[in-house]
């Protein structure tokens, strides 16, 4: 008898991803293909994304193919759209959609729809070793190029239920470390180049200025002002990016406030690609020494996290004598 596989497929703004969990919950297969950026570009068009997408995603599922020889895939998770929020919709997840559709339709295997913001938050449990956690309520930072946000969450029929209780009122953190990094000459994503940079700078920084905040939300659209300024002053890229993460730190502690009254004794969780970089973790475990952090392969984008869930849906829709 063959064994089970279960599929998840993530296509967000800037990576093709799949990803394959054993009937254990063991990731054994983490798959991903970036989309390419233009130098000099600060992000792609949605219609770009699609292509690009739908370029990478036969190649992907073609390795997908040759992992899975002597299983059979139970069940396939997708992620269909950016948050669990109403209106929350971004085209580029129509491609992993239709991929996932299609194969289920294979496979004659059920197809189970989460949020991409739900795929992180799973993914980050298991990294981190907490994938208890998702059986009861936690608090969690999802920091990416597209979200910014201290959530609650709690089991849910499609992944998670979320509340959001504090983040970024304009730009989110990915934003302001890719647009900054393009000015500094850095390839997009800047993520992983600034952080290299800030690990080099010897310099002290300019004197801390307080992150605006009220009620757990920030505004970050003055970082990118005040870094662009002291670049143009100073010429030093490896200070402008330890200032940019520095500031970064301190607005992520302003949001984590909230995190008081009822939300004081949850668990803490840090999840989404900005989590990935190591400067950051480090300011921020100095102040949650009791926090759960992703390794970089599941802090950016994956689809590991969406065939969790798929395997958790399956199984409960099969106790449940569904299945």
């Amino acid at each position: 008898m063959e064994s089970e596989l279960y599929l998840g497929i993530d296509t967000s703004n800037y990576t093709t991803s799949a990803a394959l969990v054993d009937a254990d919950g063991t990731v054994i297969a983490n798959l991903k293909r970036p989309l390419t950026v233009e130098s000099g570009e600060r992000g792609l068009r949605q219609s770009d994304a699609v292509f690009l997408h739908v370029r990478n995603l036969p190649e992907l599922m073609l390795e997908v193919k040759e992992r899975c020889r002597g299983y059979r895939i139970a069940a396939i998770g997708v992620s269909e759209k950016p948050r669990n929020a109403e209106g929350s919709y971004m085209p580029c997840f129509l491609s992993g959609v239709a991929a996932a559709e299609s194969a289920g339709a294979a496979c004659v295997a059920p197809v189970y729809r989460f949020s991409h913001q739900c795929g992180h938050l799973m993914a980050a449990l298991y990294s981190a070793g907490k994938c208890g956690w998702s059986s009861r309520p936690f608090a969690a930072f999802h920091l990416s190029g597209g979200t910014t946000e201290l959530l609650v969450s709690e089991p849910g029929e499609r992944g998670f239920r979320t509340t959001c209780i504090g983040g970024t009122r304009d730009l989110n953190a990915g934003q302001v470390i890719d647009r900054i990094g393009v000015v500094l000459g850095l390839a997009f994503p800047c993520g992983p180049a600034l952080e290299k940079l800030a690990a080099e700078n010897r310099k002290p920084l300019p004197g801390r200025r307080r992150v605006p905040s009220e009620g757990g939300y920030v505004n970050l659209s003055g970082l990118e002002n005040l870094s662009c300024r002291l670049y143009r002053s100073c010429g030093d890229p490896r200070l402008t990016a330890a200032f940019v993460l520095d500031y970064l730190g301190e607005a992520v502690l302003r949001m984590a406030e909230s995190l008081q009254g009822e939300y004081a004794s949850l668990p803490l969780l840090f999840a989404g690609g900005v989590m990935s970089n190591r400067l950051l973790q480090a300011r921020l475990r100095a102040r949650y020494p009791d926090a759960a952090f992703a390794e970089p392969a599941f802090s950016s984008d994956n689809a590991a996290g969406i065939a969790l869930l798929s395997r958790r849906a399956y199984l409960c829709t099969r106790h449940a004598g569904v299945v």
